[in-house]
């Protein structure tokens, strides 16, 4: 089927579904209730009462109460009753939003010495007989920076610092000819890392599975992902599967087959034996969702002819 063809119908958010949407944000825009939510997620079990967290907070049980029976209104909370205790624990499909919403870690953006002393310990005995331990600690210390600082990633960063420190030394060992298998290699770059790439990589992913090694890379990386990006995949069936912006460094150039540029100019350097390809593309940034789904229909139809391609190779 040709998705140019037959466009994704979209539903409108109605203005019940937007009023119960702006409940739950009133309901956490406040800062007892965001301690209160903290406490809650926190809570070894998952769950608080009422007296437990007027005691950590210092208030009296009745605003407690109030508090509580506004966010279970909300439809954040919900409440089972053991014996003569009332429980509150985040609804299941809320806790994602919550989680996000409460996590103010005043040190974001930083890991502690012994958290990369971990990831450099757990990537040497990957990577071991591939390269020294010394080399795997220099490379994830730099994917730290290079995250924290160039991208400003901040959520999840130590497990987003060990897979982009895995993924440069992948493409380190492709492109000193340490390669242990023949999968090829195709890196998507455009400017931010946050839409044409993250649509094109997430197709390709999705249509060749392990037949292909995707990556993806910005010459100006964005702190996040387009929403819209991620939700003009999902009309299609596709997950951005845990993708993050990140830095175009030069050994995931030099370990690529193929190379795909997306309007982000002169800012990736060519080496002989790669396949060079440049898509002419708008950038998603800013565009309706109409707008974005046609950007996604022209990258799909890319995508397929690339993997035919690829494809063909292998097969020759």
């Amino acid at each position: 089927m040709n998705f140019a063809d037959s466009p994704t119908e979209h539903p409108r958010l109605d203005r019940a579904a937007a009023e119960r949407i702006a409940r739950g944000l009133r309901a956490m825009a406040d800062a007892t209730r965001v301690q209160i939510l903290s406490r809650i997620v926190d809570a070894p079990a998952g769950r608080r009462a009422v007296t437990e967290l007027a005691a950590e907070l210092g208030l009296s049980q009745p605003t407690v109460s109030h508090h509580l029976r506004l966010l279970s209104d909300a439809g954040i909370l919900e409440s089972t009753q053991d014996g003569r205790l009332v429980w509150y624990s985040i609804v299941p499909a809320k806790l994602v939003d919550v989680f996000d919403s409460v996590q103010g870690d005043p040190i974001a953006g930083v890991i502690a010495p012994p958290i990369l002393k971990r990831i450099s310990r757990d990537l040497a005995t990957r990577f071991a007989g591939t390269f020294s331990p010394q080399t795997v600690s220099d490379y994830v210390h730099d994917s730290y920076q290079l995250l924290a600082e160039r991208a400003r990633i901040t959520r999840y960063l130590p497990s987003l610092t060990s897979r982009f420190a895995a993924d440069r030394l992948r493409s380190l060992a492709d492109a000193d000819g340490i390669r242990r298998d023949s999968i090829p290699d195709v890196l998507f770059v455009c400017v931010q890392n946050a839409g044409r790439s993250q649509l094109a990589s997430a197709i390709l992913r999705s249509l060749a599975g392990d037949r292909v090694r995707v990556l993806t890379a910005g010459s100006e990386p964005a702190g996040s992902i387009n929403p819209k990006i991620v939700a003009t995949l999902d009309e299609i069936g596709v997950s951005i599967d845990g993708e993050y912006p990140k830095p175009l460094t030069d050994e995931v150039v030099r370990g690529a087959d193929y190379v795909i540029t997306m309007g982000c100019g002169d800012a990736c350097p060519i080496y002989a034996g790669r396949r060079y390809l440049d898509w002419d593309l708008p950038d998603p940034a800013g565009m309706s969702p109409e707008q974005v789904r046609a950007v996604r229909d022209d990258i799909d139809a890319r995508v397929r002819e690339l993997l035919a391609d690829i494809d063909a190779a292998n097969a020759a």
